[in-house]
């Protein structure tokens, strides 16, 4: 049975190719400052870092992009960056990698949404996130910037096999974009939304993290009942035809029409590296594996997979359709 299971999973796998997906969302740089310590400083009880050097990743809906590139399909990414450094160093990573950055606007008139995170430690161990510093600029509030939104959704929608909605509020997906694809896409639509998830209803399916889950719900989850009630509630609240809840360690539960929840158990090993843009990785293999024409216990089978194995790479990463094949396979 776990073979023949196994089986049907890798022949998902094996039609990833053949999908396009449109992301619409926010897309961030997400900067790495390395450095060992070398010595206290004189001036303040802190550490003195020596810088050893700096990369700039793609992240959040930039990240979900790389992703899906990652596990082979075509993808189109429409969102806004700035006429910035950041933004001139995010769009080189997404066009290097593959993806459609033709639907990614810039302007002048926004910041990009820059993470700095600071990763120190000492001269041979690895290195540990010790802070972070957000660079957000103002809500997009000109009108030319939205509508050039809806003009690229329209442009992208025709021919994709999915879309991706990732909003981490800052901006790209407002009332009107969601409308959009709501009544353009005869595709699965997948949400991942951090603060506004109630604002995106009548889609496919949605993503959110046990936490999340729990915060919506306002009260505390303390069992697998309460997490089953809570989202439950979700669901219908959303209207959605399914939710995936990602619960870390403990693996996934899916709740999908009528049907009872299934539990999803953890792969891998059970302490993470680093959990950063993890929910990225999990989304873009979900809403691959639907597009693809999988079932939506398959499609969340694989997007377990996939977020085993990126929690154990540093930084913000992707998984390959080679390593998830290879992990369902040595599993």
């Amino acid at each position: 049975m776990q073979d023949s299971q196994d089986k049907n999973l890798v022949s998902i796998i094996k039609r990833f190719a053949e999908q396009r997906i449109v992301i619409l969302g926010d897309a961030i740089a997400d900067k790495f400052l390395h450095g060992s310590i070398s010595r206290v400083s004189r001036e303040a009880p802190v550490f003195i870092l020596r810088h050893q050097h700096t990369e700039t990743l793609p992240g959040g809906a930039a990240n979900c992009a790389m992703n899906l590139v990652a596990l082979g399909a075509h993808v189109s990414l429409i969102s806004v960056t700035g006429a910035d450094e950041p933004g001139s160093e995010l769009r080189a990573k997404l066009e290097a990698a593959g993806v459609d950055i033709d639907g990614v606007i810039v302007s002048d008139k926004v910041q990009t949404t820059t993470k700095v995170r600071i990763l120190a430690g000492q001269s041979h161990s690895s290195k540990q996130q010790v802070i972070r510093v957000d660079y957000e600029g103002a809500p997009i509030g000109d009108d030319e910037i939205r509508k050039a939104i809806l003009n690229r959704i329209e442009q992208a929608i025709n021919g994709a096999n999915a879309c991706v909605i990732s909003d981490y509020n800052y901006g790209v997906v407002d009332s009107r974009a969601a409308a959009l694809i709501r009544r353009a896409a005869d595709v699965p639509v997948l949400v991942d939304s951090r603060f506004r998830l109630p604002e995106f209803t009548g889609f496919t399916a949605a993503t959110p993290n046990q936490e999340e889950v729990e915060n919506l719900a306002g009260t505390s989850i303390s069992s697998t009942e309460d997490l089953e009630t809570a989202a439950k509630e979700l669901k219908a609240r959303l209207g959605h035809h399914a939710l995936l809840v990602t619960r870390g360690s403990q693996g996934m539960t899916l709740l999908e029409g009528d049907a009872s929840p299934v539990h999803i158990r953890a792969v891998g090993a059970q302490q993470a590296v680093d959990v950063t843009g993890a929910g990225d990785t999990v989304i873009a293999t979900f809403a691959l594996a639907l597009a693809s024409g999988s079932s939506f216990a398959d499609a969340a089978r694989l997007a377990n997979y996939a977020g085993g194995l990126v929690v154990m790479k540093r930084g913000t990463a992707t998984v390959s359709a080679r390593e998830l094949e290879h992990a369902i396979r040595q599993d």
